[in-house]
């Protein structure tokens, strides 16, 4: 992928963007009554699940989602008919007070897009299916004219669209799914970042030509660290041809409970950081009012960083938004180099089977069987821990043999005099107590960047939540972003509110959400909508009671085969709704069997896997 010519940072021209919280000036469109974008804060939305022609149901679900604090609501629409209902539920909610635009989800059915421009107030179309043929897995060639004429083929049909969107002041969505990318753009760009991003500008660009500015654009990945990258070469390409469209941020497939939570907030969280985002939906795989309360938390505690006081740093130039590539680093005994990140915490385990690498023992009594950390003071009498010091000690670590050495410090605290006390068995712990943690931070990795020094590099992070799902989304908000780009080499989370376990399967959970350390099984589960052909939620239930054991393997649940078979491209086995009650079985991308009986189709999956020697008994 080409990205020399972009910026590394991508609010401003400065480097001091990179460390100062400031959200990206982005164009204001129009939605309703809604104002999107510019000044406007970050704006809430979910998607409904009810059958869009049952209109009782859509409008009572509807209004649980505005109440709950929605500002958007998304419907799917798969044909003419469910485009049309759309205008029942419209006047349904209207007359029962409620004023909240209603967006039409469109796959496949540019009629259905015409219809509910005409009732909507805003239409999700996606450049993957929306003309060019649906990712088959084939791979076709085109010569240059041939891909001239495709684009031909788009901008015919999109046209007389935008045209009836000026007509009734719709708005839409340009919204790219990493699963649904087309055989076109295959072709051409692969299965890349630059590729989404290709897909998404063609359609951006005809737009431009006709004058059709009312346009919100999401790039979406159940890959947090593709969904990234993407969206920062997204907001970068439109810097480079002159626009700046809002943009909608969503983790497709997070999942339920504590592994949707943290996983969302990874890989939301790292472009909120950045400046980026206008409007965020939270994909979980729960009843859609359920994501409201995580998205509004998500969004005001990143707002919250605003008029922070500032942060001196100086970009380094040796970290790609667009490309992942881990910090080289020190190996020492088990942290650093190559190795995965370690975990400290406060205890060893979390009794269902996660582990930390260390524990630190505040009252100095070291933990037998496992790696303990003590205070330097308290370490001078034993020989069976690992000590740490703090900032105004440090001059005290050249003194000491130890296998490793703690340091922990802030980023103020790092001046060339305290630097010049590390040795190579030195791990640095870095923790803030800044307004902008993730900002000072990122300061600190610059400045060994900058330096040449190599020493590993744990983030740690400390917080007062009311709830451990607070503390899922605060911590994964403020550290995943660390590892989607390759900087830290393990990761300790504390919370004096909050049970010790649970911020250890904390720290554990934003790790793997962040590609960094896989230590559990990992479910791609999408939140389901009117297009789900099965009972999602106690499906996945079902599957996770009986497969959560299954260290590392990657089990794709999803509703239909819309997006289903491309966003859980890189799981190992596959669960797809392929009919009224009926599943599709998938090992990777291949599909095993077809139309399995719903009731039927949890054993299944399970011989599946025990077919393939991936099973493993508790």
């Amino acid at each position: 992928m080409e990205t020399g010519k972009y910026k590394t940072h991508l609010q401003d021209e400065s480097s001091d963007a990179l460390f100062n919280y400031k959200r990206r000036n982005s164009l204001q469109v129009k939605i309703g009554d809604l104002t999107l974008g510019g000044a406007a804060p970050i704006r809430i939305q979910s998607m409904a699940n009810t059958n869009t022609n049952d209109t009782e149901a859509s409008i009572e679900q509807c209004i649980r989602i505005i109440q709950a604090g929605g500002e958007l609501v998304r419907f799917t629409a798969q044909g003419v008919k469910e485009a049309t209902n759309l205008k029942e539920i419209h006047d349904g909610l209207r007359k029962k007070g409620y004023n909240t635009p209603l967006v039409a989800d469109i796959h496949f059915n540019p009629n259905a897009a015409d219809t509910a421009a005409q009732h909507v107030e805003k239409v999700r179309i996606n450049p993957g299916n929306f003309v060019d043929s649906v990712h088959t897995n084939k791979r076709f060639e085109y010569t240059d004219e041939e891909y001239k004429q495709e684009i031909e083929k788009i901008r015919t049909r999109l046209i007389p669209f935008l045209n009836i969107c000026k007509e009734h002041k719709t708005a839409i969505r340009i919204g790219v799914n990493h699963g649904s990318l087309s055989d076109r753009i295959l072709s051409r760009y692969g299965d890349t970042a630059q590729g989404m991003v290709e897909s998404c500008m063609e359609f951006l660009r005809i737009c431009q030509e006709e004058n059709f500015s009312n346009i919100v654009i999401s790039i979406k990945a159940s890959n947090t660290v593709i969904m990234v990258q993407t969206v920062r070469l997204l907001a970068a390409t439109m810097k480079e041809e002159g626009m700046s469209f809002p943009l909608h941020l969503g983790v497709t497939e997070a999942g339920d409970g504590e592994d949707g939570r943290i996983k969302s907030a990874v890989g939301i969280g790292a472009l909120l950081n950045d400046g980026i985002g206008d409007t965020i939906r939270v994909s979980l795989s729960e009843a859609p009012e359920c994501e409201i309360p995580v998205a509004k938390f998500l969004a005001e505690y990143i707002s919250q960083r605003e008029n922070h006081p500032h942060i001196n740093g100086i970009d380094s130039q040796k970290v790609s938004p667009f490309l992942y590539r881990k910090r080289e680093s020190l190996s020492i005994e088990n942290i650093g180099g190559n190795k995965f990140p370690i975990v400290i915490a406060e205890q060893s385990s979390d009794g269902q089977g996660l582990t930390a690498d260390f524990v630190y023992c505040s009252d100095g009594k070291a933990v037998a069987g496992t790696n303990s950390i003590v205070d330097f003071s308290v370490w001078q009498s034993r020989s069976n821990c690992y000590p740490l010091f703090h900032a105004s000690n440090a001059g005290k670590i050249k003194e000491t043999s130890c296998g490793i050495k703690f340091l922990s410090l802030h980023y103020p605290e790092a001046d060339d005099q305290l630097l010049s006390q590390i040795d190579e068995k030195t791990v640095f712990i870095i923790q803030t107590n800044h307004q902008n943690g993730v900002g000072e931070q990122k300061a600190f990795f610059h400045l060994l960047l900058r330096k040449g020094i190599k020493n590993p590099v744990v983030i740690k992070r400390s917080y007062e939540s009311k709830e451990s799902s607070q503390l899922q989304i605060m911590a994964g908000a403020d550290t995943g972003i660390f590892f989607i780009d390759g900087l830290g080499d393990g990761l300790w989370i504390e919370d004096k509110n909050i049970e010790p376990s649970k911020t250890l399967s904390t720290a554990f959970g934003i790790l793997q959400a962040a590609r960094a350390r896989v230590s559990k099984t990992e479910y791609i589960s999408c939140p389901s909508c009117g297009r789900t052909l099965y009972n999602m939620q106690s499906t996945i239930a079902e599957i996770k009671s009986k497969t959560s054991h299954l260290k590392g393997l990657k089990i794709g649940i999803m509703g239909c085969i819309v997006n289903g078979p491309g966003e859980m491209a890189d799981a190992d086995y596959g669960y797809v709704g392929s009919a009224k009650g009926k599943v599709n079985l998938y090992k990777g991308q291949t599909c095993v069997e077809k139309l399995v009986p719903e009731e039927m189709a949890v054993e299944k999956l399970i011989q599946l896997i025990k077919d393939n020697g991936d099973w493993k008994e508790r």
